[in-house]
């Protein structure tokens, strides 16, 4: 299967970002089935929200 890079609108700012054909074919390999719905800036500030979170419990 050949992948093209695709244009995807971040959930969380709305800003539009490439989800690449590298990127496709990594997720495919590690049986990923959904694309991202965030942006990397996002996912970074979402995965450091989860983590504080999970520090004061």
């Amino acid at each position: 299967m050949e992948f093209t890079d695709k244009t995807i609108v971040c959930k969380d700012c709305g800003k539009e970002f490439v989800f690449s054909a590298k990127e496709q074919e990594f997720y495919q390999q590690k049986g990923l089935e959904h694309e991202p719905k965030r942006c990397k800036d996002c996912r970074i500030k979402k995965k450091a929200a989860l983590e504080e979170k999970n520090n004061k419990n």
